[in-house]
């Protein structure tokens, strides 16, 4: 096998895995608040630990892949992410969950740091664009992780066992594809943060990825307990699995169409998709309705990270590496809103007035692109 597709053939099985692990985690948020008889706000307030920690992971993943190579923190990343994801189904009290929760955070972020700095490496070794389908592997393997979730919960096996037996395969792959990984990828240049005079470039970038991450991050948190308790249909995963479906199919094909209408497009159709999927959800909250509109949130909120990550490693500031961990912070902020507020709006009104928290997320995104188009514009 050629170098580069070698590369990018093993680094697509930890995008993959990572996207497993995140989607076992996600699909029994619902079975993590019955167990533990969780209310909306207090699963909301559970819900705080992860972008919290993923927080304080970010400097330490910005400084290793721009002190060092990026493939050592995607092996040390992948093995904690797995390890804690076992945690969390041994957890049998409130403060083992949450500090289990707060190492998956932790470790997921010094991996996706990594792993994205090494995508952007060899996606300069091609001529096309490839970045969007290293994305459509993770939400891959986001749905191969809801399918066996959605089986496991309908045999009845026990979230313990669910957690630690993905948690165990997913080592033994990592650690044999670890050493077909791009080698010696540091860049010689802007890996120091400037914190004077911020670069509109990386502000916008870090905006638009914001309110996506009000959306996808919500999503994650929040589908299954809006088909448990909303839609009320017993195999609650089945509207997380649509999502991730339509995130894969989108991210495989946002390239291609990227190529056709142009990324200025691309982001104002992805946004209007997420918009009139959540309104066909909230407005319509029976089952083919809601999982319709699954489908469109999916497809249209798929496509704004790849672009944007795409778009910051372009930077003529930063190094790859620090412009995706800087655009990365504002990616966890919006995490760090968005589920939480979602709780509380739901426990105090409802969790579809809630979900309306993403139609405007997604709506705001298109101005907010279109501000990003214009400043490169003007800038030539």
């Amino acid at each position: 096998m050629e170098s580069k597709s070698k590369h990018r053939a093993f680094l697509s099985v930890f995008f993959f895995l990572s996207g497993v692990c995140f989607s076992t985690w996600a699909s029994r948020i619902p079975t993590i608040k019955s167990n533990f008889q969780f209310n909306d706000a207090e699963l909301g307030t559970l819900l705080l630990c992860m972008p919290f920690s993923s927080l304080i992971g970010l400097p330490i993943s910005g400084w290793l892949v721009s002190r060092f190579n990026s493939r050592g923190p995607i092996i040390t990343g992948f093995t904690s992410l797995a390890i804690s994801l076992s945690f969390i189904g041994f957890a049998n009290s409130t403060a083992a969950l949450v500090a289990a929760i707060c190492i998956y955070a932790f470790s997921m972020r010094i991996m996706n740091i990594s792993i994205n700095t090494q995508a952007l490496s060899i996606q300069r070794m091609y001529d096309k664009k490839i970045n969007g389908s290293f994305h459509g592997l993770w939400s891959t393997g986001g749905i191969a992780g809801v399918g066996i979730s959605t089986l496991f919960v309908s045999l009845e096996i026990s979230m313990r066992y669910h957690l630690m037996s993905v948690a165990l395969v997913a080592i033994v792959i990592a650690a044999y594809s670890n050493q077909f990984l791009l080698r010696n990828d540091k860049p010689a240049s802007g890996n120091k943060l400037k914190l004077g005079n911020p670069d509109p470039y990386i502000v916008y970038l870090g905006i638009i990825i914001f309110l996506a991450a009000v959306c996808e991050g919500g999503m994650f948190d929040w589908s299954g307990v809006f088909f448990k308790e909303v839609v009320n249909e017993k195999i609650f995963t089945l509207g997380y699995l649509i999502f991730m479906v339509f995130m894969s199919l989108s991210r495989f094909v946002s390239d291609r169409v990227v190529e056709e209408i142009g990324m200025p497009k691309t982001f104002a159709l992805s946004a209007s998709l997420v918009v009139i999927g959540i309104l066909s959800a909230v407005t319509f909250p029976a089952f083919w309705p809601s999982m319709i509109g699954f489908c469109f949130v999916g497809f249209g909120a798929a496509s704004v990270v790849p672009m944007t990550f795409l778009l910051a490693g372009q930077s003529k500031k930063y190094s790859p590496g620090m412009a995706i961990s800087i655009i990365t912070t504002y990616s966890i902020v919006g995490m760090l809103l968005g589920p939480p507020i979602i709780g509380y709006i739901s426990n105090a009104l409802s969790l579809r007035i809630a979900f309306l928290t993403f139609a405007l997320a997604g709506l705001l995104m298109i101005p907010f692109s279109h501000l990003f188009f214009r400043h490169q514009r003007l800038k030539r």
